[in-house]
């Protein structure tokens, strides 16, 4: 198989938590396409990270980074951005795991963020008729109160966690707060990087929901991450009131589209 070449700035980061075989078809799948792939298994006892190994091993283009107690999709992110960081990779694509991600689109995202390196590139989801009907309206939820919390910054899809980062940006904004480790990472990550001054910018892809027979995990909790996201939203819209008169006065001035507060 023929080998992206590597990039020396942007680097894919694919969290993993308990996904089963499905884990393997994804990297195989990312590396096809791009070239670093750190996979950060978040405490899994599936023995996936023992078959990871086996292909870091094999393959100068795939690191695996083992945390040893589950502590979230955030804290897994975090951890591989603080290693990117240091080996001196200015931005991340992060990616499920478990096969609903488009890995054909990485290359597309990688060369937009690119272009852009100020911004943050994010997915829109562009759903099928798998999709579970409750998630999709209770991600326009989501949505919309991420679209008040950032004063209509241009977020299409708060949820979808295939997109790229700014590492430096997003560690700093997770740095001093102790949030953002679990379900609710993605959405918070961009409404904070919004409030940071980071543009949005939007691209559309399709995710897939895939079935037990076809390899599909989800570790999604209807009532657990739902009152995760409830108290994440309280928590920022309490932020966002300390924040609208600074925010305003940036949107008066014409300061695009916020200051790094």
């Amino acid at each position: 198989m023929t080998r992206p070449a590597a990039s020396r700035t942007h680097v894919l980061l694919i969290p993993s938590y308990n996904t089963g075989p499905k884990v393997y078809e994804t990297v195989r799948a990312a590396r096809a396409q791009w070239e670093p792939v750190w996979v950060v298994t978040d405490g899994s006892t599936d023995g996936t990270p023992a078959g990871l190994r086996e292909m870091a091993a094999a393959d100068a283009g795939l690191k695996l980074i083992e945390l040893p107690a589950n502590a979230g999709k955030g804290a897994a992110v975090l951890n591989g951005l603080q290693a990117a960081r240091a080996a001196g990779f200015t931005h991340a694509l992060t990616m499920d795991s478990d096969g609903q991600h488009p890995a054909e689109l990485i290359d597309d995202f990688m060369r937009l963020s690119m272009r852009h390196p100020e911004t943050m590139v994010l997915g829109r989801p562009v759903f099928d008729a798998a999709a579970p009907r409750l998630r999709v309206r209770g991600r326009r939820v989501s949505n919309w109160w991420t679209n008040l919390e950032t004063l209509g910054a241009g977020i299409d899809d708060s949820l979808y966690g295939f997109r790229v980062y700014p590492i430096a940006d997003l560690i700093a904004v997770m740095r001093h707060q102790p949030w953002m480790r679990r379900f609710d990472f993605d959405t918070e990550a961009v409404v904070r990087l919004a409030w940071r001054g980071v543009k949005p910018l939007n691209l559309a892809a399709p995710v897939k929901y895939l079935t037990a027979e076809e390899g599909g995990v989800s570790h999604f909790r209807y009532g657990r991450d739902n009152a995760l996201l409830t108290w994440m939203h309280i928590r920022l819209m309490l932020e966002f009131a300390l924040r609208l008169p600074a925010l305003l006065w940036c949107r008066a001035t014409g300061k695009a589209p916020f200051q790094r507060l």
